[in-house]
């Protein structure tokens, strides 16, 4: 489920306070429960409100329910910290904390509210510094990206030196790419080279470059930017690699008529078990008018099948007939679910992450509680979600609404799981292409990538080694 600003989340909700309390380490279940026991206790003594505890103890409550996504909770506890103890000094963390958890909700104008309060009333203090970066980051998410970049920008210029400098100025790129100003965009790219010439966000700029020239159709400009990425080494923190450099240089090349120069730099493409943009250039082999190629591409699909049939064993398919009758109810393919569970959980119906995404399909509370009634399931609990059956149907509703939202594109599909809906759909329409790779290659998130190559290298395993009953061929 949807994670990539788990750490930040935890580090920007301020809670190194709470990390001090005792007992903060223990943010598992029984965490929760004891906390949440506390509450109950507390409140049958007086009223249903949060009764006024020590600060430290408002916050190390809101830390375990913030662990736990249990937002609401948080936030009351927060709420309380800033009501009872105003002039404290983790009132800015307690700020931090509210906007964060409406953020992650994807409450973005409540979170947006909150961060420019922060940013209003605290602009000293890092707190402040990350209520004006978050709230630029609520703009974008809310597809106001011309708002975004200016406030990303306002953020530059009050804090040349701030934490975020390296993502503000990649982010005001997006925000202008995602208000139609590509020249704004250009002209952003060059100032971020500039600026960082030699790191990863250089490199990460000039890819974004290489994105744009595809999607406004300048194939001879996104050949030679192409190029240029290739010609040097890919920094760690880098969000593209040499793979997916060859892919979109062969689909300009493609797209620009140059077929032969395409084929050759799809053949440069390695295809093995473990690769996304290899299955696809050779699938774009096989389509092509010359017969060479399309030879090639026989021989590495074969060399592909043969070596994934000898790693069969690392595909189980656990959970059958319960996993083929809700995905199949649903119009889903039951081998794109296993490849989603095999990355989730490896099949461990205890799994739980560190963001409390718990069970075979890692669902967390306030999203299984989306679609739980839908999925036949009326009393829900954090326990529910271990519950095999429980995880299968709820994680199922979840991916036949992201099919029917995405089109049935896997590779959205996955992306969506682990990045969110909302982020997918401004990536696919960033991409201006009908090709998955190119839309791939737009995900914003180098965790989110990731996991979605993982995803798509799996379900290419599950397709060759079973059928859609999942029997094994």
């Amino acid at each position: 489920m949807f994670r990539p600003e788990r750490v930040s989340f935890l580090v920007c909700a301020g809670l190194i306070l709470a990390i001090a309390s005792p007992g903060y380490s223990q943010g598992g279940d029984a965490a929760l429960s004891a906390v949440r026991e506390s509450d109950r206790a507390d409140r049958a003594q007086k009223s249903k409100q949060i009764n006024q505890l020590p600060a430290a103890e408002h916050a190390r409550r809101a830390g375990i329910y913030l662990l736990n996504r249990a937002f609401a909770e948080a936030r009351a506890h927060w709420q309380a910290l800033i009501d009872n103890y105003p002039n404290d000094t983790n009132v800015p963390a307690a700020l931090l904390g509210i906007a964060r958890s409406y953020y992650v909700e994807r409450r973005y104008e409540e979170a947006r509210q909150t961060y420019e309060r922060l940013a209003h009333d605290y602009p000293q203090t890092k707190e402040g510094r990350e209520g004006l970066n978050f709230s630029a980051s609520s703009l974008l998410r809310m597809g106001r990206g011309a708002e975004a970049a200016a406030r990303y920008q306002e953020y530059l210029e009050k804090y040349p030196n701030g934490e975020r400098i390296d993502t503000a100025h990649l982010n005001i790129i997006d925000g202008y790419r995602e208000s139609g100003r590509p020249d704004d965009a250009i002209a952003w790219i060059d100032r971020t080279r500039g600026r960082f010439a030699g790191t990863a966000t250089d490199t990460n700029a000039q890819f974004a470059r290489l994105r744009l020239d595809i999607a406004v159709g300048d194939w001879q400009h996104a050949v030679q930017t192409a190029d240029d990425l290739l010609s040097k080494p890919f920094p760690k923190g880098t969000n593209t690699n040499a793979d997916e450099v060859l892919y979109l240089k062969a689909h300009s090349l493609e797209r620009a008529g140059r077929s032969q120069d395409s084929i050759r730099t799809y053949l440069l493409i390695p295809d093995n078990v473990a690769s996304y943009y290899g299955p696809l250039a050779t699938g774009k082999l096989a389509k092509t008018g010359d017969a060479n190629a399309r030879q090639r591409a026989a021989e590495r699909a074969q060399s592909a099948q043969s070596a994934i049939n000898a790693a069969a064993a690392n595909y189980p398919a656990p959970y059958r007939l319960q996993v083929v009758n809700e995905a199949k109810k649903r119009g889903l393919d039951p081998r794109l679910v296993l490849a989603i569970m095999k990355q989730e959980s490896a099949f461990k119906p205890n799994a739980k992450s560190g963001s409390a995404a718990r069970g075979l399909l890692q669902l967390t509370l306030d999203a299984a509680e989306k679609y739980a009634k839908r999925a036949g399931v009326n009393h829900l609990t954090e326990d529910s979600l271990y519950v095999p059956g429980i995880s299968i149907a709820i994680g199922c509703e979840y991916l036949s609404q992201l099919s029917r939202m995405f089109a049935g594109l896997p590779e959205a599909i996955a992306a969506s799981y682990n990045g969110g809906e909302d982020n997918v759909a401004r990536w696919l329409a960033r991409s201006n292409q009908n090709d998955e790779g190119v839309f791939a290659s737009e995900v914003g998130f180098a965790e989110s990538k990731d996991y979605m190559f993982k995803v798509m290298a799996f379900y290419r395993a599950y397709q060759q080694l079973y059928d859609a009953n999942l029997k094994r061929r």
